[in-house]
């Protein structure tokens, strides 16, 4: 009892015996502290900035409402879609000489993107059928893109025509996504959020993620063209997963309906002087359907400037730089000026939507025309950034006027199908930059005419509802 006594008293434990068991201890403590001390420096990096990511995606509520995951999953999207951008483009591009890479795109957008037009109306009204399954349809639409990447990893090396289906599947469900994410944005809005707020911070997810994954892809294509169609794989695979981290209200239909291209007796306009039964796109009057036209203006302008630029900079390429690197200044020009355009609307907010989209495509054409006249490398840079700002600031008011004029009963099918229209118009633009003769002055003039017409035979409408006003409609329950 003394000896046990001894060992548990402090004096035991601080004498010799005590001091070398410390030792013991404290060697091997000291050690797993300076493993657990690295482990961490290791892990920040990642960890860090996976919790940065979250804090800014999930703040003012978005966190609780659900809406800061599909922050996340957006981003997710637009990382993989630039991956197969990059390996695309090399492959197109740059891979042949310039008469042969046109025929070689003209190919390209005959057996993918006339298809995909075609397709394109289905999809908005298929995706309505299944308003309890959109988390289902989000991760078909990623899980389609991974397999479509690793199919197109092989078409890539030797140019078989298997490229032009797998493309097209891939354009197909890029825009199932799009679809189902603009129906999910209302079930997703967090207290004392806008839906053009609420639009402005998902896309600017979007383009950062695009931001930070563009290097990264340029990187992989160095390697070879494969890799960054891997990475494109791996990517989805992820996003297909994350779509199902949504909360489960994005699968309910409560109180929604389907909107057709139609008038009703309540918002008769134009030659639309018939009631019909049900309540569509027409029904809000002009200051929707004008915005949707000069929209579809500006995505016409931008599906022009990308393939007619493409050429036109490999042929004359920007003073003392490569094709390579003129094209991918102007396009790191017109993603800075879309993502300084999506940031504006995030401030502006909802204020007179008719009167920014008026303006803004005002000072778009002015700068188009400006090109035209005194053509120059910096000019076109100038259009490429005013264009990328025009582009996104527009369609944000859109999606304003949307959420302000239509019901929500039929909110979301408009949305669908004000997305088809837009993605059929940068078709159209790109087959006229395929078409064009590589001359600077014609291209810039046929831009500034494209927006011009889109302009004019809106801004008096646009204008008209902006001084009479909209009425908020009230949300469902």
């Amino acid at each position: 009892m003394n000896v046990v006594a001894t060992a548990r008293s402090p004096q035991g434990t601080s004498g010799t015996g005590g001091v070398k068991g410390n030792n013991r201890r404290g060697g091997p403590g000291r050690t797993g502290g300076l493993f657990r001390s690295v482990g961490r420096a290791l892990h920040f990096p990642v960890t860090g900035t996976a919790r940065g990511i979250r804090k800014a995606t999930h703040a003012h509520g978005a966190g609780e409402s659900g809406l800061g995951k599909l922050i996340e999953l957006h981003g997710v999207n637009g990382a993989g879609d630039v991956m197969i951008t990059i390996a695309l483009a090399s492959t197109v591009f740059f891979a042949v000489p310039t008469d042969e890479a046109r025929g070689r795109v003209a190919l390209y957008l005959a057996i993918t993107m006339a298809p995909f037009t075609l397709l394109a109306p289905v999809i908005g009204p298929l995706l309505d059928r299944l308003p309890h399954g959109r988390r289902a349809a989000m991760a078909g639409a990623m899980l389609a893109r991974a397999l479509l990447a690793l199919v197109l990893s092989g078409a890539v090396i030797n140019g078989s025509i298997e490229m032009y289906p797998a493309a097209l599947g891939v354009l197909v469900a890029s825009k199932a996504y799009g679809v189902v994410r603009s129906a999910v944005v209302p079930r997703l809005l967090p207290p004392r959020f806008s839906l053009v707020k609420a639009n402005s911070r998902v896309t600017l997810g979007g383009l950062l993620a695009t931001g930070v994954a563009a290097p990264i892809g340029a990187g992989l294509q160095a390697l070879g063209p494969r890799w960054p169609l891997y990475g494109a794989f791996v990517i989805f695979v992820a996003g297909t997963f994350l779509s199902f981290s949504l909360p489960h209200k994005v699968d309910s239909a409560k109180g929604e309906d389907t909107a057709l291209l139609a008038a009703d007796e309540a918002h008769l306009h134009g030659p639309h002087r018939k009631p019909v039964k049900r309540p569509g796109l027409r029904t809000v009057g002009i200051a929707v359907t004008h915005a949707l036209g000069v929209n579809a203006a500006i995505r016409c302008l931008a599906g022009f400037l990308i393939f007619f630029l493409a050429f036109l900079l490999r042929e004359h390429p920007l003073t003392g730089q490569s094709a390579a690197v003129s094209l991918g200044m102007v396009a790191v020009a017109a993603g800075v000026g879309n993502a300084l355009g999506t940031a504006v609307g995030a401030w502006l907010k909802a204020r007179a939507p008719e009167l920014i989209i008026v303006t803004v495509v005002a000072v778009e054409l002015a700068v188009a025309v400006t090109a035209a006249l005194f053509f120059s490398a910096f000019l076109v840079a100038c259009l490429a950034a005013v264009a990328g700002f025009a582009q996104a600031l527009a369609k944000l008011s859109l999606d304003a006027l949307i959420q302000r004029d239509v019901p929500e009963l039929v909110r979301t099918s408009a949305f669908a199908r004000s997305e088809t229209l837009l993605q059929m118009s940068w078709v159209l633009g790109g087959a006229i930059g395929i078409a064009l003769p590589l001359n600077g002055t014609l291209g810039m003039t046929v831009a500034a005419v494209v927006l011009a017409a889109g302009w004019l035979t809106t801004v008096r409408g646009l204008l008209t509802s902006a001084r009479q006003g909209g009425r908020p409609r009230p949300r469902v329950a």
